[in-house]
């Protein structure tokens, strides 16, 4: 039996997911947990390669359920090569984005019927689950102009998508935590970041000691 946690981080662009996923491994290792921080798509060289193939830009059209099977590509080596060996030897997981994102952006966004990739994540994740997933959400017209101020849109085919699609993608993050509760956690991301952050610490402090995810 082990005692290491999956906690995974999701929302729309411009949410605060990857500088939040920093705050909460710097609490967590305060605490003394053996932590680790990571992303989706990537996570580990192969895993990062997929990446590429899957947001860069290229010449070439990604349809949809192609870029669906890149996804679980990326996610099955980063489950097989980082994310089970780090949670078999005891350690706290932080994962910026994981399936719940491909239902959210594949499915709703894209369209790629939810039977397909509930038949992908049964598959590739074999029965692991995250302990606890921090669903960071604000209204899309708020985290589209957070997310221009930071950067302007460039490769990232997902980011130069229209407003339209982050609506699609933000109603199927909301479906999710409302059929999930016990697992997802909603956090208002648009209030000062302090506030943000004490609740996302207490929702990890509050992470049941016995919760441990299947590897």
């Amino acid at each position: 039996m082990t005692s290491g946690r999956l906690i995974t981080l999701e929302g729309i662009e411009g949410v605060g997911k990857t500088a939040n996923v920093d705050f909460l491994r710097r609490h967590i290792a305060a605490r003394g947990i053996d932590v680790l921080a990571t992303r989706e798509p990537g996570g580990t060289p192969l895993a990062e390669a997929i990446r590429r193939l899957a947001i860069e830009r290229g010449g070439e059209p990604v349809p949809a359920d192609c870029e669906t099977l890149l996804m679980f590509a990326a996610r099955a080596v980063h489950l097989a090569n980082l994310i089970r060996p780090a949670l078999a030897a005891g350690k706290w997981v932080l994962c910026d984005r994981f399936t719940d994102a491909t239902y959210a952006y594949q499915g709703g966004g894209r369209g790629v019927p939810l039977a397909r990739i509930r038949a992908l994540h049964e598959w590739v994740h074999a029965g692991l689950e995250p302990n606890l997933t921090l669903l960071l959400d604000a209204p899309v017209r708020v985290g589209l102009e957070r997310a221009r101020r930071r950067a302007p849109p460039g490769d990232d085919r997902f980011e130069n998508e229209r407003r339209d699609f982050f609506e699609r993608v933000r109603a199927a993050y909301l479906d999710i935590a409302r059929n999930e509760p016990a697992r997802v956690r909603v956090i208002d991301a648009d209030r000062p970041l302090t506030a943000v952050r004490h609740e996302l610490a207490l929702a990890v402090d509050g992470l049941p000691a016995g919760s441990q995810p299947h590897v």
